[in-house]
């Protein structure tokens, strides 16, 4: 990405993107939510009207010519709640405390190239989505990481071009240029986040369905946090982070560096992991790149925010993971990376894992925890994972029931080769027991034969009844899966 946007090109772009609508929780008086808008920085914040009355309206971010607004409202719980914004009304299903579906995705595009992707071929799966919320609403997305593709941002300068090559110089003698860098960079950014989230399939659904969403390495650059520390710690790499961080939090959590969003569990922002409380469900996310460092994926702070939100959790519980916590045996499955040369692009995926060798001691501290919360009375946690670039789905054993896990990756983003997948798919047949008593087995698609499906999906979690199933969604001939029972 080298055609850096001035501000009269970002100005026109704000002005073609939608209303961003992102969840809060529950509060007495029904849903609370949050909308973002963005115009060009002279327009005054248009009005925007809900049932009761006027919501005022906070500036998030002034910058490149572009204006971030922030309107904070609460809706009833019904099916046709709404809110009034430049003379369009948008009606939203806010039934949370009853029946509901949830929409899980992930990876939402592709490493190079997909500025140049055709809109309608890149977003099919989008337009399926918004087929599916038109025939039954869907009432939230969780958006599991890689939303945005970052990596090509590193290209508007030099030194961020040779920093985020692999044996390319950290960076650290940047000097005077790392304000012309944090400049490029920042304005790259913008750009990306406004053109892809400008894109009609995708506007269309963030515009009307609350949205809660994670980020992972490639919402920052590819990697990130399991690159060497003289990378991440010079003057570019920590330009790189911070910037990714501001546009993380304002286009896909709602807030900003100086508002920080109030369903974070740090109060800090050391961590940006966040938990939100609905009729009989939890969602949890703890934040797994912030604090990432090659034989750390979560501080302190990550690891007690995440314990004490789990430590008061009652009923039904999602854990957002973006790297999935149940997998198989990786040790192999990277000795297998170095032997095929065609499959080395995917091993730093592999190397991100929670079963990386590396991480092996906080990936049973995770298995612990979220064992301990699932074998409560009454409890359940299912955790929702994206990254791997397939579809599968995994237990836990326990006494009390299987912990399931489900991997939706990616709705954009193209799958790797078949043979690929069936390779993983016969590594995992191995096996992996961390915790003594407890085995992982990894398992098909319902309906399906291969452990690993390589199709482009996403994910379908309904609640009816009382009882939880879930399906995927595929791009294949046939399309949906039966449905999985989780309860």
């Amino acid at each position: 990405m080298t055609d850096l946007a001035d501000d009269a090109q970002l100005a026109d772009l704000a002005a073609a993107t939608g209303p961003m609508l992102h969840l809060r929780g529950q509060v007495s008086e029904g849903i609370a939510l949050v909308v973002v808008l963005v115009r060009p920085a002279e327009v005054a914040p248009p009005p925007l009207n809900v049932a009761t009355g006027p919501v005022g309206s906070t500036p998030l971010l002034m910058r490149h010519g572009v204006a971030i607004h922030q309107y904070a409202l609460v809706l009833p719980m019904e099916a046709a709640a709404w809110y009034e914004i430049e003379g369009r009304r948008y009606t939203i299903d806010t039934r949370l405390g009853e029946d509901l579906r949830i929409a899980f995705v992930s990876c939402n595009g592709q490493e190079h190239g997909d500025r140049d992707r055709s809109p309608e071929e890149r977003n099919v799966l989008w337009s399926r989505l918004a087929e599916r919320h038109a025939k039954a609403p869907v009432n939230l997305i969780l958006h599991g990481g890689d939303q945005i593709y970052a990596d090509e941002i590193l290209d508007v300068h030099p030194v961020t071009r040779e920093w985020g090559e692999e044996n390319g110089d950290p960076g650290n003698d940047a000097g005077a240029e790392i304000t012309a860098i944090r400049e490029a960079l920042s304005r790259a950014l913008l750009q990306r986040y406004l053109e892809l989230y400008g894109q009609p399939q995708l506007a269309h659904m963030l515009a009307q369905v609350p949205s809660l969403a994670m980020w992972d390495d490639h919402d920052i650059c590819d990697g990130w946090g399991s690159l060497p520390d003289r990378k991440l710690d010079s003057p570019v790499g920590r330009a790189v982070f911070e910037i990714a961080r501001d546009y993380f939090l304002l286009f896909q959590l709602g807030g900003s560096p100086h508002a920080l969003p109030s369903h974070l569990m740090d109060p800090t922002g050391a961590a940006l992991g966040w938990h939100v409380a609905l009729p009989d469900l939890h969602i949890v996310a703890p934040d797994l790149r912030s604090e990432r460092r090659r034989r750390q994926i979560m501080g302190e702070n990550g690891w007690q925010s995440l314990e004490q939100a789990l430590k008061g959790v009652k009923g039904r519980t999602l854990l957002v993971s973006s790297v999935p916590a149940l997998g198989p045996r990786l040790s192999l499955i990277e000795t297998l990376m170095r032997m095929t040369p065609t499959m080395e692009k995917y091993e730093d995926d592999l190397r991100d894992q929670w079963q990386s060798r590396t991480h092996r001691s906080e990936w049973r501290r995770l298995l612990r925890l979220l064992l301990e919360t699932h074998s409560r009375p009454g409890n359940r946690v299912t955790v929702v994972s994206g990254e791997i670039h397939l579809a599968t789905r995994a237990t836990l054993d326990d006494p009390s029931g299987p912990l399931h896990q489900l991997v939706a990756s990616g709705i954009t983003h193209p799958p790797p080769p078949e043979l690929y997948a069936r390779a993983l798919g016969t590594l995992a047949r191995l096996g992996e027991t961390p915790l003594k008593g407890h085995p992982i087995r990894i398992h098909p698609l319902p309906g399906r034969d291969t452990i690993y499906t390589a199709r482009r999906n996403f994910l379908m979690l309904a609640r009816e009844n009382g009882r939880w199933r879930s399906w995927w969604e595929l791009e294949d001939p046939q399309g949906v899966t039966p449905p999985l029972d989780l309860d």
